[in-house]
């Protein structure tokens, strides 16, 4: 006599969101509350007086420009991934991290430029204060995207170890740490999209 085995019904097991996945989303919810407070907190000050105009120089357009080619190498080097096209990913990869480097770079200089017409970090130019502290956050969070995507770089470019590779291709979580690193990738590039036309609006 032969035994019956009873499969579970996969249809009535819910789809579990990924821990991992949960606590990113949570970060940048409260990410979302904290940019939120900071540009109420501009709207109000500026009704109160004493602001002083100024016009975002050009070099916010093309560093704008940038992080948007960023969110588009980022896209294609976790498609990649998924391909198992090692080598389109290390190279949409190495793409990704050197432009979000010349977004850092580029924020730097707009904040000179900035400040070489007298819109600085002071009590006396609190529109410029709220710019410095607001954009310069964001700024702290595109670089820690920035070191996530040089250690994926480094580990890329690094000669595979065959069990660890083989430990890999059979996880479960497979692919789990390129998809985390894109949508924080992205979530940056599209607060950053709010943030300058919230500022093109509002200066």
């Amino acid at each position: 006599m032969s035994a019956t085995i009873i499969k579970p019904n996969n249809s009535l097991v819910p789809n579990r969101i990924h821990p991992k996945v949960f606590l990113l989303w949570t970060a940048m919810g409260t990410v979302v509350m904290l940019f939120a407070g900071f540009t109420s907190a501009y709207i109000v000050r500026r009704l109160q007086g004493n602001w002083e105009e100024y016009q975002m120089p050009n070099i916010f357009w093309i560093s704008t420009g940038v992080i948007l080619l960023s969110s588009v190498t980022m896209y294609l080097c976790s498609r990649a991934f998924k391909q198992e096209n090692y080598q389109r990913y290390r190279t949409f990869l190495s793409i990704t991290l050197v432009l979000g480097l010349l977004f850092c770079s580029l924020q730097y200089i707009g904040w000179m430029q900035l400040k070489s017409i007298g819109i600085d970090l002071s009590d006396t130019t609190p529109s410029g204060a709220f710019l410095y502290v607001i954009s310069g956050i964001h700024a702290a969070h595109v670089l820690g995207g920035i070191l996530f995507l040089f250690i994926f770089w480094v580990r890329g470019f690094r000669k595979p170890d065959p069990f660890n590779a083989l430990m890999q291709d059979i996880s479960p979580d497979r692919g789990l740490g390129i998809k985390l690193l894109a949508t924080y990738w992205h979530f940056v590039d599209i607060l950053w999209i709010y943030l300058f036309f919230f500022f093109l609006y509002y200066h």
